[in-house]
């Protein structure tokens, strides 16, 4: 799939009633950083506001990878990620993990899609993936946790066994894995994976938007922007977060992950 090149880190296109949002850090996989978080997050905020967009897409730029999660490198430079103001710090991750609007979201997963990258494909209400596509939430190999809403979300989405075993293992599985489990909603060969999500959005937009709004609305619990449901997943999320990324396993997995060797574990 290709992608316009810009020095922009998001990049907002228009197909019909369809927004689409991309990603455009390919040279760092796509993680996300400040700029990342804010483009996402005011691209959500145009498209529920403007009665023009009936469906939204998020994918990344290039053709590796959907999204790496979190800049590393740009938390090691001492950058946030995300912003002060308090509403827009609520968008979440990518400015898009806890960020709910009335319009139907289609991850549109070009690439690999670890940790934060699978978080945005749970966080989504539809997802198509490339062939070439893997998935998982590795944070335990690297003494961290799922913090964008992957500690909780997959136990919802997938069979309780087998997300239990992806979240604890932290190992992998592929698109194809993704769509027998349900995680995703089609597989398509890497080229075409846009041009499959947009097939699927126009199978949305042929529909009456105010129906299919409301129905997104009763079917993820959101009321005025707020999914009441999800509010203890979270707020355990951010009760455990500050112990593990201070432990001294926390410590170490990312400094064995910085020197590229295996982590020694201690338990504390």
């Amino acid at each position: 799939m290709s992608q316009p090149q810009s020095s922009q880190p998001v990049l907002v296109d228009r197909d019909g009633h369809v927004m689409i949002v991309t990603i455009n850090r390919p040279e760092a996989r796509n993680a996300v950083n400040l700029g990342v978080h804010m483009g996402v997050g005011l691209a959500l905020e145009e498209a529920d506001k403007d009665p023009g967009v009936w469906a939204v897409i998020i994918t990344g730029a290039g053709d590796q990878a959907f999204c790496a999660g979190a800049d590393l490198k740009a938390i090691s430079r001492g950058e946030k990620l995300g912003p002060d103001d308090p509403a827009q710090a609520a968008w979440g991750f990518a400015g898009y993990a806890t960020h709910h609007i009335s319009k139907p979201t289609i991850a549109a997963v070009n690439g690999f899609a670890l940790g934060g990258g699978t978080e945005l494909t749970l966080a989504s209400d539809l997802a198509v993936a490339a062939d070439t596509a893997s998935f998982g939430l590795p944070e335990v190999k690297r003494g961290i946790i799922a913090g964008a809403g992957g500690a909780f979300r997959l136990t919802s989405q997938l069979p309780p066994k087998i997300a239990m075993e992806l979240l604890l293992t932290g190992d992998r599985i592929s698109a194809a894995r993704a769509l027998e489990l349900g995680l995703v909603n089609a597989v398509a060969p890497q080229k075409q994976v846009l041009e499959t999500a947009l097939a699927l959005a126009a199978r949305i937009t042929a529909n009456a938007p105010l129906a299919v709004q409301a129905s997104k609305r009763i079917a993820r619990g959101a009321i005025n922007g707020h999914v009441e449901h999800e509010t203890s997943g979270w707020a355990q999320t951010y009760a455990e977060m500050p112990g593990v990324m201070a432990s001294a396993d926390g410590r170490e997995g990312v400094l064995a992950f910085a020197e590229k060797r295996n982590p020694v574990w201690s338990a504390r």
